[in-house]
């Protein structure tokens, strides 16, 4: 037998059920977090409404390949002979990839696509020998492997276009390729709940890690007045972001995840709520992160248009996230959350006129009241959810 066959990964969800996130899916992580970093460069040096398209669609890939792996780890160990080798190969061809994002619309496109597709390519790999004894499984990977396919197969044709044809074959390859799942079905796959719902937990503090690396970036100005009290507010926006995550919702949407039945139920609700859901709240945190950047360049200036869309417009899409979440899970609406994302929405016009710093100090006021709300209207029910 060969070691190749011998260290062969193998379907282990049941096994799984109970293990938490290894270190090694930590380590593929960390390239994530150069991958967030660059997607926010990207924007913060083409701050139009092109840049911050770009910047979105490129998150939108990135999510949805990091997003496989999540899955791919709740059947196979990947600690396991062969399977770390793949995963140690894909974690180069991310880096690669994170490297190539601010230029992923020009010169490096081309080496984007291809390095974005030994990513999904290794993924699709190990799934495939995960799945040799399973075959309703082994459908679901190949539909997976056809929509991979022609993601990967637009973005290579869109290395070689330009301006809106360009943006469009993107928009068409994240829209196919995360459409797959959803139109071959949930029924093959198989999950491990308590690991899948940590993984999308750690991803989510590692995006939260964004908004204080812009604020350290933003910093190298100077420490003064206006950088000391933005960096305060910043800490304010991003610990509230984690308060309105962490302290219920995480918790009511794991137990949901693993309250369902095993099979298309669990994996439909594992889809939605994590693959799908989870990433405009990310993309709001990304948003977020270069609104942040852009108040600490000139905290006594008005943000220009954009950046105030960032900024508040970043915060509304975390808090839409957020309700589209619930309503998935437990089948009501958060109107609280609701009323606080139109109203930083209807702020953006303001947020012109003001000083940065003041939009900032806004925001920070608003999401401060709604954990403060939520913390006392729902005292009793949180009491009795986290204990």
């Amino acid at each position: 037998m060969s070691i190749v066959s011998a260290r062969a990964p193998r379907l282990t969800a049941v096994l799984r059920q109970e293990e938490r996130v290894k270190p090694l899916e930590l380590f593929f992580d960390l390239v994530f977090v150069l991958a967030l970093t660059q997607c926010t460069a990207l924007m913060a040096e083409n701050p139009t409404w092109e840049g911050l398209a770009q910047g979105m669609l490129v998150l939108g890939v990135l999510w949805w390949a990091w997003v496989g792996y999540a899955w791919l780890t709740s059947v196979v160990d990947p600690e396991e002979g062969v399977v770390r080798l793949v995963i140690f190969a894909a974690m180069a061809a991310l880096l690669v990839a994170a490297l190539c994002v601010p230029e992923a619309f020009d010169d490096a496109a081309l080496l984007f696509a291809c390095s974005y597709g030994v990513v999904r390519f290794a993924q699709i790999a190990l799934f495939t020998v995960a799945s040799q004894d399973d075959p309703q499984m082994r459908r679901s990977v190949g539909g997976l492997a056809a929509s991979t396919a022609i993601g990967v197969g637009l973005l290579v044709a869109a290395s070689f276009a330009d301006g809106i044809p360009q943006g469009a074959l993107w928009a068409l390859a994240l829209l196919l390729d995360a459409g797959g799942p959803f139109l071959f079905g949930s029924d093959g796959w198989k999950l491990a709940p308590g690991h899948f719902a940590e993984r999308h937990a750690l991803i989510f503090i590692i995006a939260l890690g964004e908004s204080i690396v812009a604020i350290g970036v933003g910093a190298e100005i100077g420490v003064g007045a206006g950088v000391v009290v933005t960096a305060v507010l910043g800490m304010a926006v991003a610990a509230a972001l984690w308060w309105l995550y962490f302290d219920v919702v995480a918790l009511v949407a794991e137990r949901r995840l693993s309250g369902a039945a095993v099979g298309r139920e669990q994996n439909e609700i594992a889809r939605d709520s994590y693959s799908y859901l989870h990433l405009p709240m990310v993309a709001g945190i990304v948003l977020v992160a270069l609104g942040l950047k852009k108040t600490l360049g000139a905290v006594d200036e008005p943000l220009k248009l954009v950046a105030a869309v960032a900024l508040l417009g970043g915060t509304t899409l975390y808090l839409l996230g957020h309700v589209a979440f619930r309503l998935r899970n437990v089948r009501t609406l958060s109107r609280q959350r609701l009323v606080c994302a139109i109203l930083l929405l209807a702020l953006v016009p303001v947020a012109v006129e003001l000083p940065a710093l003041a939009t900032l100090g806004a925001l920070a006021g608003v999401l401060t009241a709604l954990v403060a709300y939520e913390a006392l209207r729902f005292a009793e029910a949180r009491d009795r959810i986290r204990h």
